[in-house]
């Protein structure tokens, strides 16, 4: 019995370290800000990205708008980018914008980028909850994928985590 719990357990560890490591690279696009400058998600390789999905028809994306902001203002000096993807257009998201700033980099007319992040359903419609977040490590990979209402602390805490400096063994050499 000692032996099937062991072979059991060894490989639960196997998978878990198996999933832990398979990280799925983000798909690159081309995307305009409502600034209209022109970016590259491939350029952004080296930080951190929070890619945001949202609407101004969705009460959750609004409401959280103020959380997202904090977000952004405490990671502004860091190697953070944060991204704020709609279908709107700019004249919808400008007029909006005014009365209810975001601190992110907006993009407009976004449906091309969401449809590649999006999950979709068996006929190819899409299937996902506003806001949608997707955190990207410095490699590019997808470190989280997330929907709903109140994801900051979430985001916050991977966003901790992939922007900590690692603890290396190695340096501590016995003499």
């Amino acid at each position: 019995m000692r032996i099937i719990s062991a072979i059991f357990l060894g490989l639960i560890l196997v998978f878990s370290v198996f999933s832990q490591q398979t990280k799925l690279p983000a798909t690159n696009f081309t995307a305009t800000t409502i600034d209209g400058e022109e970016f590259s998600l491939q350029d952004l390789r080296g930080y951190v990205v929070i890619i945001t999905f949202w609407s101004t028809k969705c009460p959750i994306c609004v409401s959280e708008i103020p959380n997202l902001n904090e977000l952004a203002q405490k990671y502004k000096d860091k190697d953070v980018v944060f991204l704020a993807i709609s279908m709107e257009n700019k004249a919808k998201l400008d007029s909006f914008l005014v009365k209810k700033p975001f601190d992110f980099v907006v993009v407009p007319d976004g449906f091309g980028v969401l449809y590649q992040y999006g999950d979709k359903d068996s006929k190819g419609n899409l299937n996902m909850g506003y806001p949608g977040h997707f955190l990207l490590n410095q490699k590019g990979e997808i470190e989280l994928k997330t929907g709903g209402w109140e994801k900051t602390a979430l985001l916050e805490s991977n966003i901790e985590r992939l922007l900590s400096p690692t603890v290396t063994i190695a340096a501590a050499k016995p003499r």
